[in-house]
This record gives structure tokens, sequence and C-alpha cells, in this order.
């Protein structure tokens, strides 16, 4: 784990205030998906962004939550959060290559900003790591919201010219 170039948390870009944010979340690993949802929830509530919360079966089905809030046209951006966990089966490769392909598919279909908090890891350990929690060393949830935040007004900035 590197954690070398992530966005500098503390920053807070004031033209994110008012965006709209769905945040579609899977219910496995509910301590890891918790710190991630924590994380996210943190710096939307800086930023003054309106998010919205969506709990889908698992991460396999992220993607599907993600395409039909992109889709309502209610949303400058979406964050998906979950965390697949390496087995002794190739269940995590499809699972990782399928989500991990929806939501780059959602965001070039509907052309937003997809904010990935997907964790695809070798081990729990490696997930608390990551999840934002006491201890943890890394926040990728609220990693993923300041990624989406940027491209959203990026994105706004491209189409206003």
């Amino acid at each position: 784990m590197s954690g070398q170039g992530s966005p500098d948390l503390g920053e807070v870009d004031p033209a994110w205030s008012g965006m709209r944010v769905a945040v579609v979340s899977a219910s496995w690993h509910t301590r890891v998906v918790d710190g991630l949802r924590a994380g996210a929830a943190r710096v939307a509530d800086r930023a003054g962004v309106v998010s919205s919360e969506f709990v889908a079966p698992g991460s396999f089905e992220l993607p599907v939550l993600a395409h039909h809030a992109a889709a309502s046209g209610r949303f400058d951006a979406v964050v998906a959060l979950g965390v697949v966990i390496r087995g002794g089966t190739p269940h995590f490769d499809y699972v990782c290559s399928a989500a991990t392909d929806g939501l780059t598919r959602v965001a070039l279909d509907h052309g937003i900003a997809v904010g990935f908090g997907l964790l695809t890891c070798d081990t729990e350990e490696q997930a608390l790591d990551r999840a934002g929690l006491d201890g943890s060393r890394e926040d990728k949830g609220a990693e993923a919201m300041v990624s989406a935040l940027r491209a959203a007004r990026t994105i706004r900035d491209i189409q206003a010219g």
C-alpha cells in the first residue's frame, strides 16, 4: 500500500457546496464499508455536499445502482463504496472485474463523475487499513468522495466553456 499521490483531504473547493452526490455502497464486510461511508460523509459534510445513500446487496451490484443514480439526472456525481477480499476461488477476479468495468461504463455512458471506493484486497487486514477507521493508514471513502467532487467540478468547467 503506497498512499502516495492521494488527494489532500483537507482541501475543500467552495464550488462543491450544494453538489448532489449519490453514494452507493455494498452490504458485505460492514465494518470496512461503514468506515468507507463515514469517510465519504465527512468530506461531504465539510464541503456542503448533499448526499443520498443507497445500499447494494454486494459489490457486484454497485454498477447497476450507480447507473440508475446517474440516469435519474438528480446527481452531479456518484461514489461507489465496497470491498472484495480474495478467497480461494476465481470469484474475486470476476466480481472485481465486473464491478470495475461496470462503474467505468456508468461514468462514460452518462458523462458523470464516479468516485471509485471499491477496495480489492488480499486480506481483511488490508481492507481495514484502507477503511478510514481508527488506526487505518488510509481513508479510501474520503478519497473517493474528493475524487468524485473534483471530477464533477472539472466536468462543469468543461461544459461551461
